[in-house]
């Protein structure tokens, strides 16, 4: 079991998407005494997903990668690390995936989830969009493969959940984290040689 770090309603009205939170203490506490009811409740540990940022809160005191460090140290839960959105947010942001998925606590990463997004100009500005609507871009492949060489291989999902392709397509794209799998495997085994 899965969920986004992220908000999506308020005051009884819903949003279309799923928002980064303000990241604080205040925060944090809250995540993680929701984490640890639903831990409880269903006597499993659940995995949290790192969201696709747009906006950075000004007020936010704590990092996104330390504020899931926080919440798997606090809580005991996994991270389900999704390429696409480390990516996504980096651009957005101005920030550096690679530093990023460092600071992830790796051994709590127990899923990938790989996915295609959108270029949208908005004026002088470029945004991508999660979208999961395309093939993944040859730079996440590269963030995957470094992903892997940092924490070692997880099970992978290419998330794609509109304008579907061809199955042929879909399953080039698994056949290409499969083959970054295995190569990322004979490196670290070279490595370790």
């Amino acid at each position: 079991m899965s969920e986004h770090l992220s908000w999506s309603a308020t005051g009884g009205s819903h949003l279309n998407d799923l928002l980064p939170l303000p990241y604080t203490e205040e925060a944090l506490h809250v995540v993680v005494r929701h984490v640890d009811q639903v831990q409880s409740a269903i006597r499993r540990t659940i995995l949290i997903e790192n969201p696709s940022s747009y906006l950075r809160y000004k007020h936010s005191t704590i990092s996104e990668s330390e504020f899931l460090d926080a919440i798997v140290r606090r809580t005991g839960c996994g991270l389900l690390c999704d390429v696409n959105n480390i990516y996504v947010s980096a651009q957005n942001l101005g920030t550096n995936p690679e530093a990023y998925l460092n600071a992830l606590p790796g051994a709590a990463i127990q899923e990938f989830h790989l996915a295609g997004h959108s270029t949208n100009e908005i004026g002088e500005v470029t945004v991508l969009i999660d979208d999961h609507a395309s093939r993944v871009c040859a730079k996440v492949w590269d963030l995957y493969s470094y992903a892997l060489n940092q924490v070692g291989e997880r099970p992978t999902l290419i998330e794609w959940d509109s304008d579907l392709p061809t199955l042929e397509i879909l399953l080039d794209e698994a056949g290409k984290a499969r083959r970054i799998a295995t190569s990322g495997r004979e490196h670290r085994r070279a490595i370790a040689a």
